[in-house]
């Protein structure tokens, strides 16, 4: 499920964001989400701070605040009252 973006990353340029993006594309089509390393009893592993789908949405709503031409307007949803239809019952 796709969780709403934040804004978090509309104080970096658009040319930082496509990277992010491109990152985030490449460690999608990896199948990578963690990395770990183990040697002689001794282990580290890394995991990302945001998973790849936050970050890819994250991107694409930046973007799109960035440069809507290219990358289409924001969606919106219209939120209405939906009792209002029927009051006349």
């Amino acid at each position: 499920m796709a969780s709403r973006a934040s804004g978090c990353f509309l104080i970096l340029s658009q040319a930082r964001i496509e990277a992010i993006a491109d990152k985030a594309a490449e460690q999608l089509e990896a199948g990578r989400v963690m990395m770990s390393y183990s040697d002689s009893g001794t282990s580290v592993s890394k995991s990302w701070p945001m998973d790849v789908q936050t970050v890819l949405v994250e991107c694409r709503y930046a973007l799109q605040i960035k440069d809507p031409q290219q990358y289409g307007a924001i969606d919106r949803v219209r939120v209405y009252n939906g009792l209002w239809n029927f009051r006349g019952l």
